[in-house]
Formats: C-alpha cells, structure tokens, sequence
C-alpha cells in the first residue's frame, strides 16, 4: 500500500523519499546560492534523534545529588575536582566530560539543557516510544504523519523548493511523512545516477520510461519529482563548500551527517527543517563512566555538533538544533555495569533564540518516593512541551494544536528556554 510517497534505489540512485505535493517542482525555481540578506534568511530548525533512549543522567549529572553516587557505584561519572571528573555547571548538574566540546557553547548562552523531559507514555518499548515521539502523539498508534511533517504543513511562509524538509539517511524518517514534500538523502555526493555520462543519461532515460508510463498515476507524478529533484541538487553542489571558520567535524557518519546538514544551508536550498538520527544508546551491558561505550559515543555527539555550530558561525542565529531520545535509563546501574530502559532523559536546545547557559525543567530529585514506577527519573516536562516551545519561539507557530493534537500547553510562557 502506497502512503503518498514512493522510495526508489537502483545502481548509484540514493534513496529518494518525497511527498507528494503535485506543484512542488513545478513552482518558481529556487536560485542556488541567492545571497539573501540575514534578516530574510529562513528560521531554520535541526533536529537530532539519539535513538536507543539516552542516559540522561550522564549527560547533564546530577553530582549535587549523593543518591547518584550510591546508585551507580560503578558506573557514576567522578565527581568533580577527580580526573575524569564531571564538569561542573551550576553546583548541582554538571557535564559528562566527553561533552567538554559543548561547554563552550552553555557558557557563552547558546546552549540549554532541559533535564526530566519525556513522553506520558509508559511505553518501554524503543518501537513504539519512538512512534510516539516523531507522531508526537504518545499512546496513538494510528496518526499519519509526523509533527516536523506538520509543521511544513502549517508554516506560514513555503519557500520554491522541493529541500523544506531533508533528513540525512537512508530512509525518510516516520517525523518526516506526510503530505508536506520532504526528501532523504544518504549522502550529498550520492544523490545521483553514477557512471559515464553517457550511460548515465540512459539509465535516467530507463527509469523515467519505467515509473511515467501511466502519467496520470501516483507513482509517475512521484517518481518524476524524483528525478527533477536530482537534478535540482547537481546544480546546487556549484554552491556547496567545505567547513567554515575552521570546523572539524569528526569522520563517522553522525558527523557526516551534520556536516551535511551545513552544506544545505550554506548553499541557501530554502531548507526549513533538517533531521538527523543517531544511535548507540542502549547501554544495558559495560556502559562505563568517564571512558567506555557510553564515553565513546557522546564524544562522537559532542564533535559533530560543536564543529556544526562552528562551521555555521553567525548563521546560528537563524538555527535551533534540538536533541530528543525516546526515553531515559534507569537510576541505579544493573548487574552487568549498564542501565536499563527508564522513562525521563535530558534534550538539548542551541542556537537562534535560545536562553542558554541553563539547566531547565523541574528537577524531581532522585529520592525513591519521587521515582517514576520505583526506579526512574520521573518525567516532569512533556516533550510536546519543550518542542511546541521550540516551534512558538524559533518560527512564531501560533496554532500548536494542529502539530500536537490533543495536547495544550501549559502556560504561553512555558519552560523560558527561547527569548
């Protein structure tokens, strides 16, 4: 069955994914590289999906709090003044020392934490809490779409481009899917027929002659867009520069990623939303402390994200990049030195308007009357709370009940994280 999008591969073609949005293509095309001034520059929102449900807890650490020392014997990350020690922020959270590169960034006001933040579900399944995360409907299984889908959908202002919505991987993400046109792209340099001109220009020609023979059909429409799309980025790589202000972005594909996500901006495609995934935090076995997995992958994080916001320069003030994970871990560590599947987790806010330089969110303490089932970090701050907050400050979304249905925030002033 066919959801209003259509996903094709073959040979060198990178896996394409576009709403279906019949006037996309066929609008005024968008001019590559136009040299807007900054204050006509498009709001731009990045979002990072840590799949596999974080440890919130060795992120931003609770180190004013002794009960994470006795529940984590030894896993908890040294106290500060230790090598290997916590980075202190406020006298009570401090960072995980692979997240130094960030430090930076919080101290000069372009970063915030919110900690206690997570779905009212009390789903503990990656599946489904992930689903209800990208809906943005928890414990609704049968939403169409995705609320970055529905933001373009609602956005008061559609920019000539078929690159409103990009993610960076292999599949378009279900955050993504809807009626409004977005696109997946793996890699920049692959999003394209590869081989010798000639050959390839006939193996365009294959591929139209297969998908359009019944023009009047979904997939023809589709597939078309498709190839004008290709088409459309082959001109815009002319634009498309390395690393500014001397940003390194690390070599795995979480840096790829970002830096790919750079390139689109600095080439000026009138992207509005980008969305990028990373995995690797399920930390059940040997999550370590200071140095380990656990270690190891938010260093990775941490590069990626301080190299994008370097490479962006000023640019920033037209970009929030938010963090998200479907759920936490447990308090106390278990058995084989990791940590199980919980339910609050922390989420970063950078860039544009952000109140940086703060932990946000009502901290529930660790204390076992306070815990979520017993053993969690309790969820004070729904996520639909922090993201329609993000959405209200960075694009002036008035109507949050058309992107979060059902849900009402709490108060117009909300968590203060956007001023």
């Amino acid at each position: 069955m066919m959801d209003r999008r259509v996903f094709v591969k073959a040979g060198g073609l990178a896996l394409v994914s576009l709403g279906v949005d019949p006037v996309f293509l066929t609008r005024a095309a968008y001019a590559t590289g136009r040299g807007e001034r900054a204050a006509d520059r498009k709001k731009i929102l990045v979002c990072v999906f840590q799949r596999g449900a974080v440890d919130g807890l060795s992120m931003i650490v609770p180190h004013g709090d002794g009960l994470y020392y006795q529940e984590r014997p030894r896993i908890a990350i040294p106290r500060r003044g230790n090598p290997g020690g916590v980075i202190d922020l406020d006298g009570h959270f401090g960072l995980h020392p692979s997240l130094a590169p960030l430090l930076p960034f919080y101290r000069s006001g372009a970063l915030a934490a919110v900690h206690a933040v997570g779905s009212p579900s009390t789903t503990r399944s990656h599946f489904d809490a992930q689903d209800y995360m990208e809906s943005g409907t928890p414990d609704i299984k049968s939403t169409a779409d995705g609320w970055l889908n529905r933001q373009l959908q609602h956005s008061r202002s559609h920019e000539n481009t078929p690159f409103r919505g990009v993610a960076i991987g292999p599949h378009l993400p279900r955050i993504l899917r809807g009626d409004a046109a977005a696109i997946g792209i793996g890699q920049l340099n692959a999003f394209d027929f590869r081989g010798p001109p000639g050959a390839r220009e006939r193996m365009i020609t294959a591929f139209r002659d297969l998908y359009t023979g019944d023009r009047s059909s979904l997939l023809a429409t589709t597939a078309e867009e498709g190839f004008e799309a290709i088409k459309m980025l082959r001109a815009a790589r002319a634009a498309m520069r390395g690393p500014a202000h001397g940003a390194e972005y690390p070599t795995s594909q979480f840096g790829r990623s970002m830096a790919h996500i750079a390139q689109l901006i600095h080439a000026d495609l009138g992207l509005e939303i980008a969305f990028a995934d990373v995995g690797g935090w399920d930390t059940h076995i040997n999550q370590g402390a200071e140095q380990g997995q656990l270690a190891n992958r938010l260093t990775d994080f941490a590069q990626a994200i301080a190299a994008f916001m370097t490479d962006l320069g000023p640019r920033m003030a037209d970009v929030v990049l938010l963090t998200m994970s479907e759920f936490g871990r447990t308090i106390a560590e278990n058995g084989t030195r990791g940590t199980d599947h919980g339910r609050a987790t922390v989420m970063l806010v950078m860039g544009g308007p952000t109140r940086g330089g703060h932990v946000y969110g009502r901290w529930p303490t660790l204390s076992p009357e306070h815990r979520a089932d017993g053993r969690d970090l309790a969820v004070t701050t729904d996520f639909r709370e922090l993201f329609s907050e993000v959405l209200a400050g960075h694009f002036g979304t008035a109507d949050i009940s058309a992107i979060f249905p059902g849900y009402a925030r709490p108060s117009e002033r909300g968590l203060g994280v956007l001023g």
